[in-house]
């Protein structure tokens, strides 16, 4: 096991503080000031290794790159999972709010996330620990993780401690991987990303604030299509009004609505929307912002969402559209790795529910036309529809039939999602596969379904729904696990590849892909560490399952080649 060793970085300054700690968190000799904190961890990270303890990857870690280090824990990651796990989802995280847990003080509300490339400094402002004035941060430290690994060792079942430790060191390495990502950056080409946009949208508008020329001619002809008077494309209210004038009446302008209209105006909103929706979230605006030189710097939250997937701060980092990837092109003489997992979430549920036939029907190539051979009479659609309202907990239209073969099919698949239904029906907790814990029940949906004699109706739908969420996170937060678990072992395995300044780095990741900037020379290199890692993922989380986790690698010099 690693040393551990804490660390915080002065105010102001290059230096920092350091102190060595035993495994249950105490200390172990008097702090050490380092003039250089750079060189010192440098030093320690060569000679040891040792698992840096510090408050936050943002605030500790960021200022030290671009040097690397093997581990960390995260204390601010680390007290989220356990207030969750100890059923105070939701509480404040930050050392501050951690500390004054421990001393019974008033607890700091978090701060909110930036959310502009422009709020960099604002992140490793000391006033985000969230310490009251005149507490030692490194005291802090100390105490705090001190307190996690005595909680830790509250966990009684000794194969939950075990993966819920594992859970902690992925999300410790997803913080460490996130904040280099954010300093790496991806590789974007600003020309081609201009083109791009003047041929989808026209030329950039010299007036900021106004619409390019395809979106101002497409509200014309829009208008026109209604004949109605002048109105806002972007207002939800005032399309719903113009469409409803023409005796079209729409509950929403979702696209999926739109495509069952038979209108002209219908389809020239779908392409409005398409086209507004790219102007906003990464039109020359966004390049401005989140893509100076010739890098598109993601600022990822670990952890961000419920399940564990990771969000963003802005910039719409696990949105990038697909016309667009033609702008993400690898330096000269480097290469992108991108690698996706296939239909992850069946997988996962059949790695969870231990299923022996869907886990041999997950072992094959594509597990929809796998499962249709088997259950669906070769029907790939119904054996995919039937599998994914399993999972989301769907029951309209003809799916109730699929759900019937399904569970004749695959009985202890089906069983283990309904009794994460019934979990969350019944206002209790489920865990993902390593022990992420998903939110309690509101307020509101406690005072709604504990009085069914007076909620009626609309107690059953939340109780429902609940039941949704419930079947669904038990998937999708265990998937989570598998990704981070992969991350880990992929940045493990890249920085054994590193061969001086040109090192293999992840520079991208959304859900389930990974994209990988690397010497083209070291590609095939890169690939197999990704197979491998994902491998290990699968042990490390599902432990001996026959279920694979295939996944899907290209070597490709533009994002936009890689499917």
């Amino acid at each position: 096991m690693a040393p551990r060793m804490a660390l915080v970085p002065d105010q102001h300054g290059p230096g920092g503080r350091l102190q060595p700690l035993a495994d249950d968190g105490s200390a172990l000799g008097a702090p050490v000031h380092a003039p250089d904190l750079a060189a010192a961890v440098t030093r320690h990270e060569r000679a040891e290794g040792p698992r840096w303890v510090w408050a936050a990857a943002d605030s500790a870690y960021a200022p030290l790159l671009p040097l690397r280090v093997a581990r960390c824990h995260d204390l601010r990651l680390t007290e989220a999972l356990l207030l969750g796990h100890e059923g105070h989802w939701g509480s404040p995280r930050s050392l501050g709010a951690a500390w004054a847990r421990l001393h019974r003080l008033p607890v700091p509300a978090d701060l909110a996330d930036s959310g502009t490339a422009d709020d960099q400094d604002s992140l490793f402002a000391p006033d985000r620990l969230q310490l009251p004035p005149g507490t030692d941060p490194l005291a802090a430290v100390v105490a705090v993780h001190a307190d996690q690994q005595r909680r830790l060792l509250a966990i009684e079942d000794e194969a939950a401690r075990y993966r819920f430790r594992l859970l902690i060191a992925a999300e410790s390495a997803g913080a460490l991987l996130a904040t280099e990502i954010t300093y790496d950056g991806l590789p974007w080409r600003a020309d081609l990303h201009d083109r791009l946009l003047t041929d989808l949208l026209g030329p950039r508008p010299q007036v900021p604030g106004t619409q390019p020329r395809l979106l101002a001619d497409l509200t014309a002809e829009l208008q026109q299509a209604l004949g109605s008077r002048p109105f806002n494309p972007d207002s939800h209210t005032q399309v719903l009004r113009a469409f409803a004038d023409q005796g079209i009446r729409l509950e929403s302008t979702r696209s999926w609505e739109l495509e069952k209209v038979d209108h002209p105006a219908a389809r020239l909103m779908i392409r409005y929307k398409e086209l507004s929706r790219i102007h906003a979230a990464h039109g020359w605006a966004w390049q401005d912002t989140w893509a100076r030189g010739g890098r598109f710097r993601p600022e990822y939250v670990v952890g961000g969402v419920v399940s564990g997937r990771w969000a963003s701060r802005g910039g719409g980092a696990l949105q990038i559209p697909r016309i667009l990837r033609g702008a993400v092109v690898a330096d000269p003489g480097w290469s992108l790795v991108v690698a996706d997992a296939a239909q992850l979430e069946p997988r996962v549920l059949a790695a969870l529910s231990q299923d022996a036939g869907l886990a041999r029907t997950a072992a094959e190539g594509d597990l929809y036309a796998a499962l249709a051979a088997h259950a669906f009479q070769g029907d790939r659609e119904k054996a995919k529809l039937g599998l994914l309202g399993a999972m989301y907990g769907q029951t309209s239209g003809d799916i109730g039939p699929l759900l019937a073969t399904l569970r004749r099919q695959y009985p202890t698949a089906m069983g283990y999602v309904e009794a994460a239904a019934r979990t969350g029906e019944d206002g209790g907790i489920v865990h993902s596969r390593l022990g992420r814990a998903c939110p309690p029940p509101s307020d509101e949906w406690l005072d709604l379904t504990e009085a069914p004699e007076t909620s009626g109706e609309a107690g059953g739908r939340s109780a429902r729904a609940r039941g949704r969420f419930t079947r669904n996170f038990v998937i999708q937060a265990s998937g989570a696990d598998w990704a981070l678990a992969l991350l880990a072992g992929l940045r493990r395995r890249l920085t054994a590849l590193e061969s001086g300044p040109d090192r293999p780095h992840l520079v991208f990741f959304q859900h389930d892909e990974v994209v990988v900037h690397t010497p083209a020379n070291l590609a095939d290199q890169v690939s197999a560490a990704v197979a491998a890692a994902g491998d290990e993922a699968r042990a490390l989380v599902f432990g001996d399952t026959p279920v694979r986790f295939p996944l899907s690698t290209a070597v490709v010099g533009c994002y936009a080649d890689a499917k």
